[in-house]
């Protein structure tokens, strides 16, 4: 089953500096038939004006990925880190029992990104925060998992090795040129949750526009077309 969710239908908020579109229900927007798919609970695609962010906030009990696709984030957190990611790059935060963190737009440009959250497979893990670089070549005509907790990509090290997150899950990143397809193999009882960054795409046929939410289940496979040239995120989870 593949159900697309248009761009224009997602939850919405705007103030002077965070322009917003939620997948799923978040701060002001319910929806009850958008709550979660699977352990992904949060799909947010923020654009944060220059010189402004989200100030020092707690979370707990919850896998957050931060993937950019334009200009860059700037990360600090109680336990000391900070870190500057991006565009094509990706940074995670386990939560666990607790953690402040900011996160700041110091670019002169806005920023874009996606904001995931995945709820972890086991409570009370200890906090952590990451970033890596990940070269968009690496994922030319193909997907490469950027961020997993799957017992499958634990063995895989070195440059290709994904970031940690605690959750039975993995996000994914891949660049199409026009006419160029990439495929996933899905196990019983998996479902994918997948967004066109730029550029439309053709999912098992289904079409899809840029930044529409893809949400995909009961589904051996999937296949990927790229209709114009683009750049999609997906995340696999239980």
């Amino acid at each position: 089953m593949i159900e697309i969710r248009p761009f224009a239908s997602l939850g919405a908020f705007r103030n002077d500096w965070l322009n917003a579109r939620h997948h799923f229900s978040f701060g002001h927007y319910m929806d009850r038939d958008r709550m979660q798919f699977g352990a992904l609970r949060v799909w947010n695609d923020d654009e944060i004006g220059p010189g402004n962010g989200f100030d020092p906030h707690p979370h707990r009990e919850m896998e957050i990925i931060t993937y950019v696709r334009k200009g860059a984030i700037t990360h600090q957190d109680s336990l000391g880190n900070r870190g500057h990611t991006a565009a094509g790059d990706v940074q995670v935060m386990s939560a666990g029992t607790g953690i402040v963190h900011a996160e700041y737009n110091q670019e002169s440009e806005p920023t874009e990104l996606f904001q995931i959250w995945i709820m972890p497979d086991r409570a009370r893990a200890t906090p952590r925060w990451d970033a890596r670089v990940f070269p968009k070549e690496a994922r030319n005509g193909s997907f490469a998992v950027l961020a997993s907790g799957r017992p499958s990509d634990a063995a895989v090290a070195g440059d290709a090795a994904p970031l940690l997150i605690h959750a039975d899950a993995a996000v994914m990143g891949a660049t199409l040129k026009a006419g160029e397809s990439a495929s996933l193999a899905v196990a019983p009882g998996r479902k994918v949750y997948l967004v066109p960054v730029r550029g439309a795409v053709r999912v098992n046929g289904v079409p899809a526009n840029p930044r529409d939410g893809v949400a995909i289940s009961d589904e051996a496979s999937i296949t990927v077309t790229a209709t114009d040239e683009t750049e999609v995120v997906a995340v696999e989870v239980a």
